[in-house]
């Protein structure tokens, strides 16, 4: 038989339980205001539903604590998860208070909602304790996808562009930043795998700020300035060839010709000069 769970005034009561399934009835004094259930996934791994109402975070919280502890302590489990439909955001906020991060979106077929997956391991630092803390916010804070790229020149002022594999539009330089990688080492990184050559950057131009369009999420580029190099310098380049299929030296009516159209807007704004250290390119249209 399941034992009863306690935290103060606030009690789990077993409801129903098995070798795969147990439930709680969460009580507060003489009052049931909701439901709590761990199922046994595998040898290792159990995950967790429950039921307190949209106006009863605290309590939620610490029926999650009881019986995250309960799967930990009595079970012998190392995983806990729960599977939370996207916009029951306030479930989500409980599940993180009680110590299980975010770690993914499982999405879902037809009529399923998508659903956040969070889940706690037993040997995770104490959701309260300053590690803890810190690694739920980082696993469930917004990120900002960032992209490097570098303008590089001729000697006849023209603009270095890369005809791409994936896109009819051609564009600079560069590509996404990794997760924990500096813009500028970025930038380096890209140019020498997918052009294989190795450039100095020099000051950065401006952080352009691109909304949603065509699909891709919002980005930031960090815009480089990589000086004035021969234009022989592209007949040394080494292709990635499974990205790269040309690089082009482009006057500013090739730009606005071929150029994909953050490109163009941003390579004007540049032309005309004055350009601030920040600033958010307007939507492009489809």
């Amino acid at each position: 038989m399941t034992e009863t769970l306690r935290d103060d005034d606030l009690v789990l009561e077993p409801t129903s339980g098995s070798e795969e399934f147990i439930g709680f009835a969460i009580m507060l004094g003489d009052d049931r205001v909701g439901t709590v259930a761990l199922r046994v996934e595998d040898r290792r791994t159990a995950s967790v539903r429950w039921n307190a109402g949209v106006d009863n975070l605290p309590i939620a919280v610490r029926a999650l604590r009881l019986a995250v502890a309960h799967a930990f302590e009595e079970l012998g489990m190392t995983r806990v998860e729960a599977r939370v439909p996207i916009e029951r955001i306030s479930d989500i906020r409980a599940a993180s208070i009680a110590g299980l991060r975010r770690e993914g979106v499982l999405r879902g077929a037809g009529d399923d909602p998508d659903r956040a997956l969070m889940a706690r391991l037993a040997e995770d630092p104490a959701p309260f304790s300053r590690e803890g803390f810190i690694a739920i916010l980082n696993a469930g804070l917004p990120t900002k996808r960032v992209i490097s790229q570098g303008l590089l020149r001729d000697e006849r002022g023209r603009v270095l562009l890369c005809e791409l594999t994936y896109k009819q539009e051609w564009d600079l330089p560069g590509g996404v930043v990794e997760v924990g990688e500096a813009p500028s080492i970025g930038l380096v990184r890209e140019l020498q795998e997918e052009l294989g050559i190795t450039v100095e950057v020099r000051d950065l131009i401006t952080v352009n700020w691109l909304p949603a369009w065509r699909g891709w999420d919002d980005a930031c580029i960090f815009l480089f300035d990589l000086g004035v190099v021969d234009s022989s310098l592209t007949l040394d380049m080494t292709l990635e060839a499974t990205e790269i299929k040309s690089v082009q030296w482009c006057d500013a009516a090739t730009v606005r010709e071929r150029a994909a159209a953050a490109a163009i807007e941003l390579l004007t704004a540049v032309e005309a000069g004055g350009l601030p250290t920040y600033r958010e390119a307007p939507k492009a249209t489809e």
